[in-house]
């Protein structure tokens, strides 16, 4: 290459930025660590740009301009790429869909059929007319009829549907390489031919020849060299990616907060405020306000980089984020220093937000409103200077945040940027979307009361930095040989990992002029907005699910489902299902079940034909995705904020260019999956104190079940329908709401008193102040004052009535979940009791008979999961190992078992895939008997039933619950 020197990963970086890859095709690491380079030999490059110069012709296109082709394409694969003849044959795959033909013109043929999942074909190849655009549609494409599609979406819904990931597409001009495997993102390079001819050229034709020389398709040995499986591992690659991002994100959060720390005491030198009294009264809600933003920004990324935005140049210039990140980046370059006097950026962002949101555009399909409370513009009006409950559609934005430039040029720097590289969205999953995400979660803005200072440390098992503020003064107050005690003292995190350096300064610091942060390299002043770790965070840090395991796990919890639908399931049985999630952080596994399910669902589709709503320019698995996301999958967690986040992990997963966000509200809350009543026991207990009120809630509770099930089954395919769910379901909250408050309140009378008798007079009186809530505010500001005590601080609760929130799933006629997943807290009875409030060992003594105060905190999700499972449904979960041991075994799994359980699959002792070092356990097992398949040996062990299936590999699940 035209770079000298020992070759590295800056030699794959000058060639694709020649290249500009479109998502993820070959990942450079990958490349550099099998020691492939592009030919830097000038002779050879000069030899094979001449034999590319003889096959260039020159030709006039349909527009009579005048083009230079390569017409003849075997020959341009024998003259540069050493391909033989019989390396491309005639094609046998078709697809007759989308009252359309989809057949490629040529196949490549595989070495070796294990590579490529059984199938005699590495490549599909497709040649188009000279000088066609991979990326127009054609001029004389019938509009009134068919799938309007471009070449390169036809090619790659090919690839795709037909479940061969790797193609050529071909015009003369230009050769594409694509990547594009079912089920995920795809990406393409795109290798001109003619600009190949030319000195600055030859790195694209040396990269070509590279990755497609026929060694690289056809040599046989070194498999892992060969072009599928090197596209195979940069898809695996990109999962150290996230973990690096996800300290970027917490540093742009960081940024952002400083950001508006900084335009308030602006405000406030010219009389103005921005955030109000918002510091001390409701931090919680500036912190939700900074992810959302950050959220908001990471979805435009993502719709940017499939291609879901509007393509033109009006909104890549003066709206798209990507655009904006560029301009703002070539600014510093030329402003340096003076980028924090700018401003305008924000207000940039802001339009585009709004934009999102209600749409716009002279044509309605330009830019559809998405809606949903991602960009609702009310949910944090301070992010635009307005006070609390005014409305977007009536003020005036005149009091803007002065967030600089600057600043804003950081925050998107951090996000797009990462190693010197532009990161791809595109190539991401999902889940590694959320898992960077979910990295921000379990933080809390505060406003320090006295000069500070942030020391940034690891939590254990975790690669993460987080930063602690702490009062400057007592640090310094500390003997520089006892500091680093007093911080694990502060924090509650034994053998605290800091950086070396920030040790070495921790020790050394005489003032505040040392860094021990990043985040604040001078210290902070009093009254400065500060992001800190809540307890639970900065004793344990957070981990994400790593696809790996939320596949398989998924899988394996439906298998007596599917058994029992004979491996085949109808649509309808699909559409059927109820799943849930317990503790479902960013949707790892609701994710991994929509994936599986609408597999199941496309399938069953094209055995029994297309629904009557489904339109030929669908994607089928994304339309698939979309009714199984507002259908079947529930979710719970405490987080409000990780609720967001598994929103967005299913709008990302579900994304339409044409429709709104699919509708998930109704499915997805926010509460304590251990601590709530059911309705029966609200009722009884309500009854007691003569609530007649209550009649009418308890009437409406029981229809909200059917409506629900109508209501909520439609795809949002416009705007009026998202609306229309939305409302209904504000209408439902408030029908049940007084259900609601008796239930919040029968909790709080429990951790409120701490014996069975004074509980039980407590909840008397609570429940009564019921009596008079609609009529008298000062009863009612009462109640709400118990309820929020409730859910205050670190340790607060915030009751989850499940058959309440989610009536249509407990209805007579169903009587709970079908399947729960998911990968619950693990804590053991001291972490229970330091982040949970008084009485919460108590509760869970009540709420599961023959339970231990000893069992680890896994087992009572073990439970819960069972007693919500309808007869014979089924649970796949991630437990600690104590699972199988001791109180925590007799609490969970052995009580089961005896209780009509039955473990069909268990692993013990499965080292975890991710950057956590942690070993778990993985248990699948069945409300009832299993019917399914031959048992290798079903005899009881103690009085345990489980099953051990032949092949299956894992451990006896007898033993985990015997002894």
């Amino acid at each position: 290459m035209a770079r000298h020197g020992t070759p590295g990963l800056h030699t794959h970086q000058e060639w694709l930025g020649l290249v500009q890859p479109v998502g993820l095709v070959v990942a450079p690491v990958v490349l550099d660590r099998l020691g492939l380079f592009p030919e830097a030999g000038t002779a050879r490059l000069a030899d094979g740009q001449r034999r590319l110069k003889e096959l260039l012709k020159p030709v006039q296109d349909a527009s009579d301009n005048s083009l230079e082709v390569v017409s003849d394409f075997p020959a341009l694969l024998e003259e540069l790429l050493d391909w033989q003849t019989g390396d491309l044959v005639e094609a046998e795959v078709r697809l007759d869909d989308y009252n359309d033909v989809l057949r490629p013109t040529h196949l490549v043929p595989a070495i070796e059929a294990e590579a490529t999942g059984g199938s005699p074909w590495q490549a599909l190849v497709q040649l188009l007319p000279a000088g066609t655009g991979f990326d127009d549609l054609p001029r004389d494409r019938d509009t009134t009829s068919g799938w309007q599609a471009t070449p390169q979406q036809r090619f790659e819904r090919l690839l795709k549907d037909s479940e061969h990931p790797l193609g050529l597409l071909f015009n003369g001009v230009a050769l594409r390489l694509i990547h594009a495997p079912r089920g995920e993102s795809s990406g393409h390079i795109t290798f001109p031919l003619e600009p190949m001819t030319t000195v600055a050229g030859r790195p694209m034709l040396a990269a070509m020849q590279m990755l497609l020389v026929a060694d690289r398709l056809f040599e046989s040995g070194n498999s892992e060299r060969r072009l599928p499986v090197l596209l195979a591992a940069s898809r695996k690659e990109q999962n150290e990616v996230s973990t690096r991002l996800a300290e970027q994100v917490l540093e742009a959060l960081w940024e952002l907060l400083s950001g508006f720390d900084q335009a308030e005491r602006l405000a406030a030198e010219q009389g103005r405020t921005v955030l109000a009294d918002l510091a001390t009264s409701d931090p919680g809600h500036i912190y939700g306000g900074l992810i959302t933003v950050l959220l908001r920004l990471v979805f435009l990324l993502y719709a940017e980089d499939e291609e879901l935005m509007p393509p033109d140049a009006l909104y890549g210039q003066h709206y798209s984020v990507s655009g904006l990140a560029g301009r703002l980046r070539q600014e510093r370059a030329e402003y340096r220093g003076g980028m924090a006097d700018r401003r305008g950026a924000w207000a940039s962002l802001l339009s585009l937000f709004r934009l999102v949101y209600d749409g716009g555009g002279a044509d309605p399909a330009y830019l559809p409103a998405r809606h949903g409370e991602l960009f609702d513009p009310d949910a944090y009006p301070f992010l635009e200077g307005r006070e609390q409950g005014t409305t977007y559609a009536d003020a005036v934005l005149d009091n803007l945040p002065a967030i600089s430039d600057d600043v804003v040029e950081k925050v998107l720097a951090k996000l797009i940027w990462l190693d010197g590289e532009r990161l791809s969205y595109r190539a991401l999953d999902v889940e590694q979307i959320g898992s960077v995400y979910e990295g921000i979660m379990g933080f809390q803005v505060e406003q320090a009361q006295a000069p500070a200072v942030g020391i940034s440390y690891r939590p254990p098992r975790q690669k993460i930095r987080i930063t602690v503020v702490v009062n400057a003064a007592e640090l310094l107050a500390q003997p520089g040989s006892k500091r680093d005690k007093w911080l694990e003292d502060i924090t509650g995190v034994n053998n605290l990992k800091l950086p070396a350096q920030v040790k070495r300064n921790l020790k050394e610091a005489s003032s505040l002029r040392r860094t021990l942060s990043p985040h604040t390299p001078r210290g902070l002043a009093a009254g400065s907005l500060v992001l800190q770790p809540t307890a639970e965070r900065r004793r344990s840090g957070s981990h994400y699910t790593p696809r790996v395991l939320t596949d398989p796990i998924a899988a394996e919890a439906f298998r007596p489902w599917l058994e029992h639908c004979n491996g085949k399931p109808t649509a309808d049985q699909v559409l059927a299902l109820k799943v849930c999630d317990p503790a479902m952080g960013s949707g790892a596994f609701l994710v991994a079940t929509c994936r599986y399910l609408a597999g199941h669902l496309v399938a069953a589709w094209e055995r029994e034909g297309f629904p009557d709503e489904f339109d030929e320019s669908y994607d089928k698995d994304i339309y698939a995705r979309r009714l199984v996301a507002q259908r079947c999958l529930y979710g719970v967690d405490k987080n409000p904020f990780a609720v967001n986040l598994a929103k967005l992990s299913l709008w990302l997963v579900t994304l339409s260019k044409k429709l709104p966000f699919t509708f998930v509200d109704h499915a997805l809350k926010c509460g304590d999956s251990l601590v709530g009543h059911s309705v029966k026991e609200i009722q009884t207990a309500t009854e007691a104190v003569q609530l007649a009120f209550l009649d009418q809630q308890n009437r409406a509770y029981e229809r909200m079940g059917i409506d629900r099930r109508e209501s909520f089954a439609e795809d949002s395919r416009d705007d009026a329908i998202y609306d229309r769910k939305q409302v209904l379901l504000e209408q439902q909250i408030k029908a049940s709401d007084g259900l609601r408050q008796a239930g919040d309140l029968m909790v709080a009378a429990f951790f409120d008193a701490s014996k069975r008798k004074a509980r039980a007079e407590k909840q008397q009186v609570y429940l009564a102040m019921l009596s008079g809530a609609f009529d008298d505010a000062g009863l009612q500001d009462a109640i709400e004052a118990i309820r929020e005590r409730l859910a205050a601080a670190d340790q607060g609760i915030r009751p989850f009535h499940w058959d309440l929130e989610f009536p249509e799933v407990f209805a007579e006629e169903r009587g709970g979940f079908d399947v729960f997943v998911g990968n619950p807290p693990f804590a053991g009875k001291n972490t229970i009791a330091k982040g949970s409030p008084n009485g919460i060992l108590d509760w869970f003594k009540q709420l599961h008979t023959q339970s231990h105060g000893n069992a680890d905190l896994v087992a009572h999700f073990f439970r819960r999961c069972f007693d919500l499972l309808r007869t014979d449904g089924s649970l796949g979960l991630i437990a600690t190992n104590t699972i199988a041991q001791g109180d925590t075994r007799s609490t969970g799994l052995r009580w089961i078992c005896l209780n009509g359980g039955t473990i069909y699959s268990a692993r013990r002792r499965y080292k975890w895939p991710g950057v956590a070092a942690v070993v778990v356990s993985v248990v699948q097992l069945r409300k009832g008997p299993y019917q399914g398949r031959k048992l290798l040996d079903s005899r009881p062990v103690n009085g345990i039933s489980a099953f051990l299936f032949p092949g299956d590999n894992h451990e006896d699940p007898r033993q985990l619950a015997a002894n």
